[in-house]
């Protein structure tokens, strides 16, 4: 593989800490599979910082750059424009830089309609529930009201809270809440077709942790979506899979949204398969680390 040189063109990943982040093992995999000279790294950025870093990979000549907690939302004061995805969702995970100019994107709401469609689900004109109302519920939200779904019922621990921070959306998108005790939810559970958990209930180390679903009220041809990766299969659905429900873990979410990042820096569409394999074995690394 040729070095990096004067020519490479310089990507990365920002956040605070950024040690957890696998972007760069996936991204390092597509950049070898493409042969393309370019280079992507992990940057810690803090957050009184954030201004100045933006500044600095502007002036540096980065092609661009992703972003992860905490600064999705507070970079889009230092965009030069966003895309309508990035608005609705109101935060920005990739930056593109172009002729100096920065245009904020966010690529989970591909990521997550990207894994649905490689299973065969499509939800347009159907109902979907989902678990949970934090910033990865908005991006998919907002993903299946693009395609078309007749209707998305939320159910949540805090039912106010939730309405207060999704009433923009629920504005634009056929969208209701309540809390997941609510017997209105429960009655949504029995004529959803998707279920999706977009809560951290389950993810590693609270491996126990799931989201008070009734199995009884769900239909057996629903499919179940859970946006965790670690562990890959959750508690949430491991009791899916054990009533025969279609399942689908948040790794193929993961790599949809950084190879649709990749696409918009270099406009090649990255081999997936590798962006895959790598984050799988990125993921392999890190539980025998923990284990040691």
């Amino acid at each position: 593989m040729k070095g990096i040189s004067g020519e490479t063109k310089n990507l990365g990943v920002i956040g605070w800490p950024i040690v957890h982040s696998l972007s760069p093992a996936m991204q390092a995999a597509a950049i070898r599979a493409a042969g393309i000279d370019y280079a992507y790294i992990a940057m810690p950025v803090h957050p009184e910082a954030l201004t100045q870093a933006v500044a600095g990979l502007r002036s540096l000549g980065f092609r661009g750059f992703n972003v992860t907690i905490p600064h999705k939302t507070a970079i889009i004061e230092c965009l030069d424009k966003i895309d309508e995805d990035a608005r609705r969702i109101g935060a920005v995970n990739t930056v593109v830089i172009e002729d100096g100019r920065l245009s904020g994107h966010n690529t989970d709401v591909t990521g997550f309609l990207r894994g649905l469609s490689r299973q065969g689900m499509t939800v347009r004109g159907k109902r979907a529930a989902l678990f949970g109302a934090g910033g990865a519920a908005r991006a998919v939200i907002w993903g299946l009201a693009k395609e078309g779904a007749e209707r998305i019922t939320v159910g949540v621990r805090d039912e106010m809270k939730a309405r207060a921070a999704l009433a923009d959306l629920a504005s634009v998108v056929n969208l209701e809440v309540f809390s997941w005790e609510d017997t209105a939810f429960r009655d949504a559970l029995k004529n959803a077709a998707l279920l999706v958990n977009s809560t951290p209930l389950g993810m590693t180390p609270k491996l126990e942790a799931i989201p008070p679903v009734d199995w009884n009220l769900v239909q057996p041809s629903a499919f179940v979506y859970d946006i965790i990766y670690t562990p890959a299969r959750t508690r949430f659905l491991q009791e899916a899979e054990a009533r025969g429900h279609r399942v689908l873990n948040g790794t193929s979410m993961l790599v949809g949204q950084g190879a649709e990042a990749l696409a918009l820096w270099t406009g090649i569409q990255p081999d997936e398969a590798a962006m895959e394999r790598a984050l799988l074995d990125a993921l392999a690394g890190k539980r025998e680390a923990d284990r040691a």
